[in-house]
C-alpha cells in the first residue's frame, strides 16, 4: 500500500537542515518503501502549527502527518493544541501505544502530551473531499521519534485502510 507522510517539526531554533529528527524519520519512511511528499519547520505556535497541518493534508494530500517536538510541559508546548484547532477525530489508542511503549524506555514519557487526530481533508473551497488523514504527534528528539515509529509503524497500513472505510 502507497503511504504518503508529512513531516512538521515544531520548533524555534531548528531549519530543515538540522533537523535530525525528520531526517530519521524520513529514513525510516522510505525504508518502509512509503513517501515523504511535504517536510517542513514551522515555529512553535499553535497557529502556525495548525496551518502547516491543514496544508499538509489539503495540499501536500498527506495520508499521514507526523509532527515533531511541542509535545511537553513548557509553556511554548503548544502541538496538541494545535492539532486538536487543525483536526476532526481524536484517534486515542495511538497516542496511548506510544506513551506504553516510551514508559518501559524512560520514566519521562508520562509527561508526554503528545495526540492523535484524524483530518478530513479539504478541497480549495474548503469542503471535505471524503477522505481522512491521519495526524500523529512525535516528541522532538531524534531518538524519541524513532522509538515513536517503532511503537506504531506495523499499524499505520491497516489504520489507513481503516481510514477509507476499509473494514476490520
Amino acid at each position: 500500500m502507497d503511504i504518503t507522510f508529512a513531516i512538521i517539526i515544531c520548533s524555534d531554533t531548528r531549519t530543515v537542515a538540522e533537523d535530525e529528527a525528520g531526517a530519521a524519520l524520513r529514513d525510516l519512511i522510505e525504508g518502509a518503501a512509503w513517501r515523504v511528499v511535504s517536510h517542513a519547520v514551522v515555529r512553535d505556535d499553535a497557529g502556525a502549527i495548525a496551518s502547516a497541518i491543514a496544508s499538509a493534508t489539503d495540499r501536500a494530500q498527506a495520508d499521514i502527518v507526523l509532527t515533531c517536538g511541542g509535545t511537553g510541559l513548557s509553556p511554548r508546548d503548544v502541538t496538541p493544541e494545535a492539532t486538536a484547532a487543525a483536526c476532526d477525530r481524536d484517534v486515542p489508542g495511538i497516542a496511548e501505544a506510544i506513551r506504553a511503549y516510551s514508559l518501559a524506555k524512560t520514566r519521562r514519557a508520562m509527561l508526554s502530551r503528545a495526540r492523535c487526530m484524524q483530518r478530513w481533508v479539504r478541497d480549495e473551497a474548503g469542503e471535505r473531499t471524503g477522505k481522512l488523514a491521519l495526524v500523529i504527534n512525535f516528541p522532538g528528539s531524534t531518538k524519541a521519534a524513532r522509538e515513536c515509529w517503532e511503537a506504531i509503524s506495523d499499524q499505520l497500513e491497516h489504520a489507513m485502510k481503516m481510514s477509507a472505510g476499509g473494514g476490520h
